[in-house]
């Protein structure tokens, strides 16, 4: 590891994963963390209980600018935590709000983004039941930062994770990849674009409850934020000791995204997503698990964008449209800072 931080340990990327490994987990011992998953998942203490748990998670939100199109810091800190406890199969229940606000903030902005915070709160149908508030002097904190955390309970036989990902699994993704790094990165480079792209912020516990309602057998899910697909897929390769085939022709990429992302020299598979859920499920139910999520307003544009194969254990592949292969690596550096 470099002596000093760099943004690129932030990134999700490789180095992110070596800076939590080497400092964090080395210090802070317990075997939850160490599962390193979008929730940690916890018993009851002392209760004997129908077999639920709950699921905890905490994240914080350093997005610039703090309003772009589709979204804002506030809605993205609602619909980051409720995908990361639904990722591991949580119904999300209670959230906290910490505000760390910089000296010069408009109090109309604020009450703009407080506001959008809420509302998307109560569409989710979840509760912010406690928070708090920093002022930091001008110049420290780019307007505002929000810091989550989230509850959830896990029903019982719910089981996800890597190590539950099987040859022959088809891995579905519910939409197009992309759209919220790069709207955020064309809104903060003042840069427009003949269509209007917006971020796809959105909370996904809906999509993974009609998953489940609908006795889908599913192995693994992940919301591919930070690192985008590639980040995504290379971990799950690494911790499954399985390989991913991509079919490049299948993934739902929007030409805006696609021409954005080659004017600023960028893969769209490792740009973030903000609504975007990746799915591993079992080769029988992948038809019926497709059908399922186009029925959902948030999967309208779901797609089967690869497998997993005893090949090529812990990488994932792309076949190309000229009918070649690429290896899809994790990121390695900040490709967008302050995105999410």
């Amino acid at each position: 590891m470099s002596e000093r931080i760099r943004l690129a340990h932030g990134s999700g990327s490789g180095l992110t994963r070596k800076l939590l490994t080497d400092t964090f987990l080395a210090n802070l011992k317990d075997p939850e963390l160490a599962k390193m998953g979008d929730a940690a998942l916890l018993d009851f203490p002392g209760k004997a209980g129908d077999g639920s748990r709950l699921a905890f998670t905490t994240d914080s939100y350093v997005v610039s600018p703090l309003e772009f199109a589709g979204g804002d810091i506030g809605k993205l800190a609602v619909c980051g935590t409720i995908n990361d406890l639904a990722a591991q199969g949580a119904q999300p229940l209670w959230l906290s709000a910490g505000w760390i606000l910089e000296e010069g903030l408009p109090l109309e902005t604020l009450e703009r983004l407080v506001a959008s915070m809420s509302a998307t709160a109560a569409d989710a149908g979840v509760r912010i039941v406690t928070g708090d508030t920093k002022v930091v002097p001008h110049g420290l904190a780019d307007g505002a930062y929000v810091n989550t955390a989230g509850i959830g309970l896990v029903p019982e036989g719910r089981a996800l994770g890597p190590d539950r990902v099987a040859p022959g699994d088809v891995v579905l993704v519910n939409g197009y990849l992309g759209d919220h790094g790069m709207a955020v990165m064309l809104a903060r480079e003042g840069i427009s674009m003949s269509s209007a792209l917006r971020s796809d912020c959105a909370p996904l516990h809906g999509l993974v409850e009609a998953l489940f309602g609908a006795g889908i057998e599913v192995h693994c899910l992940r919301d591919a934020t930070r690192g985008g697909v590639a980040g995504v897929l290379s971990e799950i390769a690494e911790g499954a000791a399985l390989g991913v085939e991509l079919d490049e022709a299948s993934l739902p990429i929007r030409p805006e995204v696609a021409a954005a992302s080659e004017l600023l020299g960028l893969d769209p598979l490792m740009v973030a997503n903000e609504g975007k859920m990746v799915a591993f499920v079992a080769a029988g139910d992948a038809e019926r698990a497709l059908g399922v999520w186009h029925d959902q307003d948030l999967g309208r544009e779901a797609a089967v964008i690869g497998r997993v194969t005893n090949d090529h254990p812990g990488q994932v592949v792309s076949r190309t449209m000229f009918g070649t292969r690429r290896l899809i690596r994790m990121p390695m550096g900040e490709l967008l800072p302050r995105i999410c």
